[in-house]
């Protein structure tokens, strides 16, 4: 059976294996109230309603805590508890005090209540006969959770050494500046004669902006508990007391803070002691358990800073850290929940479980983001890329570029009581609009707002991090100007403009007494952002937003351009490539099935007519390019591709290959390269049958390329990252895909591609719990059972490190030696350079160069080769042959 057909005839099998596979064994919870004592003076007794799921194993297991989100109790969680206990860990969930079911009050996860429940639950978990001990006979723990319970995670780490790995998502670092934040750092101030003087610097928080509207939700779901848990605690009959209705479940003291700073909309010092007891920026330099740290990109509350500054003060330590930015947040957007389970999954089968040596989980302080690849011009379907580099660089990225902003000064008002307000993001609905990118509902009301902005982008411009400008505000001395920066991504007149995440930087600044001005540079929100060629830059500073509480008086400020230049980071180490388990391994829709019986169909069909056991006509003639038949030089069947006038068009009749020819030989490792977008992937669809062209054809040794042709039984591919069954393991899902084939076993060279793969023990765990790198290796391993004539791969080495990456080199030219032929599509032009003989290179579609790695290198334009004293580079060639078209 023919290669492309055993694709379908996995698919075929996976759906109905998906359907009969036991998922793992039957996970139970043992639903159980813990008695637990806290309080500043350990004088509180307090009920915790837990649940707990035994590994369904038999036998000890490590153990992971798994924390709720605020509002929210032990049965938010449980699906993932169930995940998590059937990767082989004991679980427990409880909802915290103040929760669901368990009594005490809500203290925001205070050293002096929260945590200590927590360390008491970890003492529960090492008298459990299921829970692994280390030689200490500590508990083997692990804990992890969302906002909330992302807390809890970073402050029980901190206070209890017992804890050994970490995954806290989309959380806090300093919950005074979360709630108060200031991202303005002056400058200086200017009196009437022209002078400068020294403004006073006050830390963030004190000098924050009110976080009014997420303000109001945090504590709002708080209040509601009450009305029906305290409620259902008494007599029917009996109401609640004034106390109870106007604080909820929230302590005394929390409620009062809250209530003085709604009234005045500024921040107490109160207000900001008591927010930063219950902040991990505090104690984040004692935890020395391995920290993952998953932020969201669509996150108001708790924006990417957050995340940055527990990294660095984690770090700072000599403690393990990874981090990652998702699509998602309290915002809303995809959520990934797969792609973020995995990730846990990796770090603790890494930490807890000691699996791999290091290669199992993402690297120690990598840094990975998820962006949006557009569409597939096959499928249509949604792609998510997920570039990883090998260091976290912070919000000031790895570089710098400078973009030059112009605007006159422009005077703006905040209006009587600050309404009507402009709008970036509206707190807790945000995710209704849209996409980590999307335009959401951004409104600057007129005469509130002032607009910088930059010429055409020349070149496409990618932010990663944080932006800084520097702003002149004018006005009287003794006033203190609230204003709200944002930048915008503007494409032409006739489109809105995007607000990349919805996000926007709250800043106050002073006029000292005695100055007519000050200045202050202003760090803009982290967002990960490509702006277009031909798009602009806007910087808008605005007095009011929804969001926020602003000043009731009325004012008038000038502000200006202190500088014309906004710098923007970026993270040039990002390899952009395909990352995670493809979408429609994890949907698996009906739709596959009748997709992969017509495939069947058709290639068995084509297998009797080529043998002449089928009845049907004998397949006409090859075509040549133009179309002619009879007559035309026959195919060299010796060749292993050849492209010619190959042609694919997007829906909207833009083309994603252009009139593209090429020929590959025998024992060549050819570098398919091309900037994003130049048509790489579309032409490899190509190649495989997966999509059809619109003009052209490819032949694989001679014959044409269609859907189920059976010269696919030569190709083996590797192709848009990843895609497995994820409850089965790497083993189950190898052998199931050659199972497929319909091919003997012994031809398969199971041996040879596993070693390949170099995954070890891990091959008998379930795929889910691979990290990125773990699946490329063992996509890479599939692609090669059964040696085929022609390997074609999309990004081998992505999530490798770097003995990984030099082994597979050797693999790719050791394979091609042997008499086959590799095609290898990469972004690491210096591996390119390593690895493969010849090289093609494309750019929108079009063939731009093609030959020998050497003959490129030689006749490299003289403008390339000076710039590089070790000689010509395959980089410097590549940008001179695409720079002047990006």
């Amino acid at each position: 059976m023919k290669r492309v057909a055993a694709s379908a005839a996995l698919a075929l099998i996976a759906v109905t294996t998906w359907l009969v596979w036991p998922s793992g064994a039957e996970v139970r919870g043992q639903d159980q109230t813990i008695t637990v004592v806290d309080g500043p003076a350990d004088d509180q007794r307090v009920e915790l309603d837990t649940t707990f799921f035994p590994p369904p194993g038999g036998g000890k297991a490590p153990a992971v805590l798994l924390g709720h989100g605020f509002g929210g109790s032990k049965q938010s969680v449980r699906d993932e508890a169930i995940r998590i206990a059937q990767d082989g860990y004991a679980v427990l969930t409880w909802s915290a005090r103040g929760f669901g079911r368990s009594t005490g009050e809500i203290a925001l996860n205070s050293p002096d209540y929260e945590v200590k429940d927590v360390k008491q639950l970890i003492d529960w978990l090492a008298k459990r006969p299921e829970v692994l001990l280390d030689a200490s006979d500590d508990p083997r723990v692990g804990i992890a959770g969302g906002s909330y319970g992302g807390a809890i995670a970073l402050m029980t780490a901190a206070h209890d050494q017992r804890v050994d790995a970490i995954v806290p998502r989309i959380t806090w670092s300093d919950l005074a500046d979360a709630l108060f934040p200031n991202t303005a750092a002056p400058l200086s101030a200017v009196g009437d004669a022209g002078q400068s003087s020294a403004a006073g610097n006050l830390p963030e928080a004190e000098n924050g902006v009110f976080k009014r509207m997420w303000a109001g939700i945090f504590f709002g779901q708080g209040v509601s508990l009450d009305s029906l848990a305290l409620r259902g605690q008494r007599e029917a009959a009996r109401p609640l007391t004034p106390e109870q209705a106007r604080c909820g479940r929230f302590r005394p003291e929390i409620c009062a803070v809250y209530e003085e700073v709604a009234k005045t909309g500024r921040p107490t010092q109160e207000a900001v002691d008591l927010l930063r007891k219950s902040s991990p920026i505090t104690v984040a330099g004692r935890i020395k358990a391995p920290t993952l740290l998953i932020q969201g990109q669509r996150d108001s509350l708790f924006p990417l800073s957050h995340a940055d500054a527990n990294a660095r003060a984690i770090a700072a330590g000599g403690t393990p850290v990874s981090l990652a930015w998702f699509d998602g947040g309290h915002d809303g957007g995809d959520g990934e929940t797969d792609w973020v389970f995995e990730q846990s999954s990796a770090w603790f089968a890494r930490y807890l479980k000691g699996e791999g040596d290091g290669e199992t989980a993402p690297p120690v302080s990598a840094f990975t983001v998820t962006r949006d690849g557009g569409r597939d011009p096959g499928t249509r379907q949604r792609i998510r890329l997920h570039p990883e580099t090998g260091s976290y660089p912070g919000l000031g990225g790895t570089a710098t570029s400078t973009v030059e902003l112009a605007g006159p000064a422009q005077n703006i008002a905040n209006p009587p009581g600050g309404a009507p307000a402009s709008i970036s993001s509206v707190p807790g609905i945000g995710g209704l609009l849209g996409g980590q990118n999307s335009p959401g509902v951004a409104i600057d009301m007129p005469g509130q707002s002032a607009a910088f902005e930059s010429r055409p982008l020349t070149a496409p411009l990618q932010l990663t991090g944080s932006s800084t400008a520097t702003v002149r505000v004018s006005g009287q001395g003794g006033t203190e100007a609230t204003l709200f920066a944002k930048l915008y991504d503007v494409a032409d007149s006739m489109q809105p403009p995007t607000l990349p995440a919805g996000l926007v930087a709250p800043i106050r600044v002073a006029i000292p007494e005695g100055a007519t001005s000050a200045e202050a540079t202003v760090t803009l929100p982290a967002v990960d952002h490509a702006f277009a060629a031909g798009h602009r830059l806007r910087l808008v500073l605005t007095t009011t937003d929804m969001g926020f509480a602003t000043p009731a008086e009325p004012a008038t400020y000038q502000v200006s351009l202190a500088s014309s230049a906004l710098t923007v980071p970026t993270v040039g180490t990002l390899a952009a490539a395909p990352g995670g388990v493809a979408w429609w391994v994890w949907a698996m829709p009906l739709a596959a099935v009748v997709v992969a019986a017509a495939l069947l169909v058709t290639g068995r069909a084509r297998d009797r007519r080529r043998t002449g056991t089928g009845t049907g006509p004998e397949p006409a003639a090859p075509l040549t390019v133009d179309g002619t038949a009879a007559g035309a030089p026959a195919p060299d069947p010796a060749v292993p591709l050849e492209i010619s006038g190959l042609a694919k068009a997007y829906s909207n009749g833009e083309l994603a290959v252009d009139n593209l020819s090429f020929r590959v030989e025998q024992g060549q490792v050819l570098g398919l390269l091309g900037p994003n977008g130049a048509g790489k992937t579309t032409t490899m669809r190509m190649m495989m049958g997966l999509i059809q062209p619109d003009g052209g054809e490819i032949r694989i040794f001679g014959e044409r390329v269609t859907p189920g042709a059976p010269v696919l039984s030569r190709l083996g591919s590797f192709v848009e990252g990843p895609g497995f069954l994820p409850h089965l393991s790497g083993r189950d899902n190898i052998e199931l895909y050659w199972a497929a084939t319909g091919r003997p076993v012994a031809d398969a060279h199971f041996d040879e591609a596993l070693e390949i793969a170099g995954l070890g023990k891990a091959l008998e765990r379930a795929v889910r719990t691979y990290s990125q790198g773990m699946r490329q290796r063992l996509a890479i391993a599939q692609a090669m059972l059964g040696l085929p004539d022609l390997l074609v791969l999309d990004e081998p080495t992505n999530g490798l490190d770097p003995p990984q990456i030099r082994e597979m080199r050797e693999v790719l030219k050791r394979y091609a030696r042997d008499g086959r032929t590799v095609i290898v599509s990469s972004h690491l032009l210096a591996e390119v350079e390593q690895t493969c003989s010849h090289v093609v290179v494309m750019h929108r579609g079009k063939l731009v160069s093609a030959g020998p790695v050497s003959l490129l290198l030689s006749s490299a334009p003289r403008a390339a080769r000076a710039g590089n004293g070790n000689g010509t580079r395959l980089e410097d060639v590549f940008l001179d042959l695409i720079g002047d078209k990006a």
